[in-house]
């Protein structure tokens, strides 16, 4: 959200950039007039550097598939969650399971006479003809430990890299023929071949089964569950699962959001759901671009920051590059990693940018805050353009409230306050307490971002002055608040301290540049020596002060936290697609594996595609942007409306 035409106009996007932007060629207009412009732009928030500006990027188009951008959570026991099941039978089914078993126990015991004589019989046998095909490209060593799989279930590794593409797509092929799809194969950063189980292959659904048939245990207050969605936010799925369910959406806890624009997989719990497992298993009868699986009964619920972080699976397409160059760069993400800059996510979509409401928010500016989140904005929902032309022409909150989609939750918030109290900051306080300090978290982000280019600008070292985490200082702390990005949560922890790096440290190599931190601008944080004055000329352009940052109304009080300058993911790895059919999926879902038994990634790699994809998968810590990896890969525009970022199909 940004502020009026008037209050648009800004300097041309550098670092101590201006928090408005000007707007192109906008007529004199009242000063109300809808805001014209393409909407947040990267340098509007501060975004301008990259740890390797002399690679060269790539253009090409993320998200024209929901499926072009997966999403699955780490939890904190560091395993990636997956949708393995849509949950146990049904107490119908288990009746039916029962009768079906007594029935196979005659049948059992005649089989055990038989174990030993099977168990001593490979797995998987490889004819003659295939065993050459093999032994072409494999060493026997190879072969017998992608036999051995079949048994083991783990996972085994080439001794050697392919580094030539054709060679790679041929042993693809091959690897699917030779073991009837049976076998998954990718490769790693050195073009070995990664071989596992495929995951619908029937020892994997044996042991899926096996899983599930132990149930849930003693019920308890808690259902934990793992939720599937396509191109949904988070809150939304859980809106619909607690109107199924005829519950509140308070019921429900996860660790993070998760974007709307992808696929994406978490944890989540609900408390005291009548039914209990089996009424929110039945939900996925009902349930549309969502699956819900992995069920369990637990004492305790989710709370806010537990997870690791997320891996993601990002499919690109239609690349405009030359490989080498493309290689380099994702070497360099791999190595150097990004600058961790706040994401675009981070200040909406529309023309006004939350940390232009967020200034007045913190100047206590209720009246300009009500103003900037009703006027007419050009990139505005469809659906609330009627009503904000109506309040711009009449300010009477009943007419434009009658007009206002109710998924305008802030806007609708506000029409039902100043209904019936015309006071500003009464309506403001009404606002969805996550949204309601959204606003000025965006302010604090938008200056994290502004000064983090200008210590990027100052070089790559360590220098003295820069802040890391002070490990003697610090406790256990708490979550306060998550962001809107894909995966992505935020931790604000009031008990984290900072401390200066000494030039003896320096000297002794005891950091790097992923250890250092910089504050959010608060009243219980400290400030950088060399870069306290940039944090002054930055939010003095908004009458704001980093060192008066303390506020009577407790939600706009704002202590600060800090985070570190520059991230570095891990289980980084890609592969490139020769494709033809523009929406081709080189990726298939949790959902997909599940239901067709089919592999991770499907290799198009068709040899005479006109048209270039890449594939790439990373893990980030959760307070980690993954369009802030790609921007630094890509050297593009991340904002939501750029060529590369706006979703398609």
């Amino acid at each position: 959200m940004s502020e009026v035409a008037k209050k648009q106009k800004t300097e041309d996007g550098s670092v101590a950039t201006k928090v408005e932007e000007t707007p192109v060629s906008e007529p004199q207009k009242a000063p109300v007039e809808e805001v014209k412009d393409i909407g947040v732009t990267e340098p509007r928030v501060g975004i301008t550097e990259y740890i390797s500006p002399d690679l060269a990027g790539f253009r090409g188009i993320l998200k024209q598939r929901y499926s072009d951008f997966m999403v699955n959570e780490i939890g904190l026991d560091g395993e990636v969650v997956h949708l393995t099941d849509t949950g146990a039978p049904g107490a119908q089914d288990r009746r039916r399971e029962r009768r079906e078993a007594e029935r196979a126990e005659e049948a059992k015991k005649e089989a055990e006479g038989k174990e030993e004589e099977q168990e001593a019989k490979p797995k998987f046998e490889v004819t003659p003809e295939n065993q050459e095909k093999l032994l072409q490209v494999f060493s026997q060593a190879d072969i017998d430990s992608m036999l051995a799989l079949f048994n083991t279930g783990t996972k085994m590794e080439t001794e050697k890299g392919y580094d030539d593409k054709e060679t790679r797509t041929s042993i693809h092929q091959t690897i699917r023929e030779v073991f009837e799809g049976k076998l998954e194969t990718k490769t790693s950063a050195d073009n070995k071949f990664i071989v596992t189980l495929a995951s619908g292959n029937p020892r994997y659904s044996r042991t899926a089964r096996e899983k599930l048939n132990k149930m849930y245990g003693p019920k308890k207050e808690f259902v934990h569950f793992s939720l599937y969605k396509e191109n949904k936010e988070t809150m939304e799925a859980v809106n619909l699962i607690s109107k199924f369910l005829k519950a509140k959406p308070q019921q429900f806890t996860y660790a993070g959001t998760k974007d709307k624009r992808g696929v994406t997989v978490q944890k989540m719990s609900a408390r005291g759901i009548t039914g209990g497992v089996e009424r929110v298993k039945g939900l996925n009868k009902t349930l549309r671009g969502m699956k819900l699986g992995s069920f369990a009964y637990s004492d305790e619920h989710l709370r806010l920051g537990d997870l690791q972080g997320n891996e993601f699976i990002i499919s690109i397409r239609e690349i405009d590059g030359k490989v080498p160059e493309m290689e380099a760069a994702l070497t360099s993400l791999k190595e150097h990693g990004f600058i961790n800059y706040y994401g675009m996510q981070r200040f909406g979509t529309f023309s006004i940018s939350t940390h232009e409401v967020g200034r007045h928010v913190l100047a206590s500016q209720w009246d300009e805050v009500v103003d900037m989140l009703l006027r007419p904005q050009e990139l505005a929902l469809e659906e609330s353009k009627e009503a904000r032309q109506i309040w711009k022409e009449t300010k009477d909150p009943a007419k434009a409230l009658a007009k206002m989609p109710f998924r305008c939750a802030a806007e609708t918030a506000i029409l039902k306050a100043l209904k019936n109290d015309p006071n500003s900051l009464n309506a403001v306080n009404r606002i969805p307490r996550n949204l309601r300090i959204m606003y000025g978290h965006a302010y604090q982000s938008f200056v994290w971002n502004a000064v983090v280019s200008k210590r990027v600008k100052m070089g790559l070292q360590v220098v003295e002055g820069d802040l890391v985490i002070d490990e003697n200082a610090n406790k256990d702390g708490k979550i306060e608040e998550t962001n809107e990005e894909s995966g992505q949560d935020l931790k604000i922890d009031p008990f984290t301290r900072a401390r200066p790096i000494t030039a003896e440290e320096i000297a002794a190599n005891k950091f790097t540049i992923y250890d250092i931190v910089l504050p959010t601008p608060g009243h219980d944080v400290i400030y950088p020596t060399h870069l306290e004055e940039e944090y002054k000329t930055i939010m003095a352009k908004d009458n704001l002060d980093p060192h008066k940052m303390a506020r009577t109304i407790r939600d706009y009080s704002l202590a600060g936290g800090y985070r570190h300058v520059f991230a570095k993911p891990s289980g980084v790895e890609w592969f490139f697609e020769k494709y033809s059919n523009p929406v081709e999926q080189f990726v298939n879902t949790d959902l997909d594996m599940l239901e067709k038994g089919v592999d991770r990634y499907t290799h198009v790699d068709e040899q005479d595609g006109d048209k270039l994809g890449l594939v790439l998968k990373l893990q980030l810590g959760s307070a980690q942007y993954a369009t802030m990896a790609l921007r630094e890969v890509m050297k593009v525009d991340t904002s939501r409306r750029s060529d590369s970022f706006n979703v398609r199909v």
